[in-house]
C-alpha cells in the first residue's frame, strides 16, 4: 500500500502587528480554495525564486520567512492541510495548485499573498474525527505551516477525506 499524501498544518495567521489576528486569511482561503503564508513584498516577485530571495534580502532580510516560503511551495500535490477558522473549528483541505504570489488589496490586507489552490472539505471536521496528531500540532499555536508527520495522522486523514468529500 502506498503511503498517504503528506500533512501540514496551515495557520494562515499573519506575523505582521498592522494585521489582526481575527482568522480572516483563513475565511479568505476557504472562500476562495486557497491555502497561502504571508510575507508581502514590493514589488511583485516574478516567480518562486525571486520571492524566496525578496523575503532573505536586506534591508529586512527574514531567513525563516524565506525557509518558510520554500517549504509552501515544495509541499507536493494532494497534500493535505489542516486549518482552523475564527470558531475554531477544523477545516480539511488539498493543495491542487502551484505557488502564485496574490497581489490584490484583499490579499494584501490579510497577509496571505503565498497561495495555492487548494479544494476545502464543504464543511469542518467534528473535532472527534480528526486525528490526534492535528489536535496536537493546533494546540501548539504559532503561525508557521508545519509539517504534521506521524504516520497515523496522515492515514487517518486519508480516511477522513474520501468519506466527508461528499
Amino acid at each position: 500500500m502506498d503511503a498517504p499524501p503528506p500533512v501540514f498544518r496551515a495557520p494562515m495567521r499573519s506575523r505582521l502587528a498592522s494585521v489582526p489576528d481575527d482568522r480572516a486569511a483563513v475565511a479568505r482561503a476557504l472562500e476562495l480554495g486557497l491555502v497561502g503564508v504571508g510575507g508581502r513584498l514590493d514589488p511583485v516577485p516574478h516567480d518562486l525564486a525571486a520571492a524566496v530571495a525578496a523575503l532573505a534580502a536586506p534591508p529586512a532580510p527574514d531567513e525563516r520567512a524565506a525557509r518558510r516560503l520554500a517549504r509552501f511551495a515544495a509541499a507536493p500535490l494532494g497534500s493535505f492541510v489542516w486549518t482552523t477558522d475564527a470558531a475554531g473549528a477544523l477545516h480539511l483541505g488539498r493543495v491542487t495548485g502551484p505557488w502564485r504570489y496574490d497581489p490584490s488589496a484583499a490579499a494584501h490586507a490579510v497577509d496571505l499573498v503565498h497561495v495555492r489552490d487548494a479544494e476545502w472539505l464543504p464543511r469542518p471536521v467534528d473535532d472527534a474525527d480528526a486525528p490526534a496528531a492535528v489536535h496536537e500540532t493546533m494546540s501548539r499555536g504559532g503561525r508557521n505551516w508545519q509539517s504534521i508527520t506521524r504516520m497515523a495522522a496522515g492515514e487517518r486523514t486519508a480516511v477522513l477525506w474520501e468519506a466527508l468529500r461528499g
